[in-house]
C-alpha cells in the first residue's frame, strides 16, 4: 500500500473548460458537490483506502524561527496557500493507477448545473521512508 495526498486548488492549474467558480453556484449546487465528496470519502473508508480529509479555511499565516523572542509573521509577499489550496485527501492505495483512477473519479464532482467541474488534482506520493544516500 502507498499513500497519496490529493490537492485541490483553488487556482494554478488551467481552467477546465466551462468552469464555473463555487462563488456562482446555487446553495443546492454546493450542497450538491460536498455530498458528492461525503460520499467519495464514505466509499474509500469501506474500501480501506481512505486516510484523512479536511477543507481548509481561507485564513492563514507564514511563520518562520527568528531566532530568540516571538516568530516573525506575516501575510506575505510569498505566494499564499490560501488562496490556491482548498483542500486535501489522503488515500492508501495498492498502486500509483488506483491513486490516479481515484484523483480522476474526484475530479468529476458536480458544480454548476450538477456538470462534472473537471478540477485538476495534485496527486503526490507520501514519504514513506527516508532516501538511503549512496556513493
Amino acid at each position: 500500500m502507498a499513500k497519496y495526498l490529493m490537492l485541490k486548488h483553488y487556482r494554478g492549474a488551467p481552467a477546465p473548460e466551462g468552469f464555473v467558480t463555487m462563488d456562482q453556484w446555487t446553495p443546492e449546487e454546493i450542497s450538491d458537490h460536498i455530498r458528492y465528496m461525503n460520499e467519495f470519502a464514505d466509499r474509500l473508508r469501506e474500501s480501506g483506502e481512505f486516510v484523512s480529509e479536511a477543507a481548509l479555511a481561507p485564513e492563514g499565516s507564514w511563520v518562520q524561527h527568528g531566532g530568540a523572542g516571538k516568530p516573525p509573521v506575516t501575510d506575505g509577499p510569498f505566494a499564499e496557500t490560501k488562496d490556491l489550496i482548498a483542500g486535501f485527501m489522503i488515500i492508501d492505495v495498492d498502486s500509483h493507477e488506483r491513486a490516479v483512477e481515484l484523483a480522476g473519479e474526484l475530479s468529476a464532482a458536480p458544480g454548476k448545473d450538477g456538470a462534472p467541474i473537471h478540477e485538476w488534482l495534485e496527486l503526490r506520493p507520501l514519504l514513506e521512508s527516508m532516501p538511503t544516500i549512496t556513493e
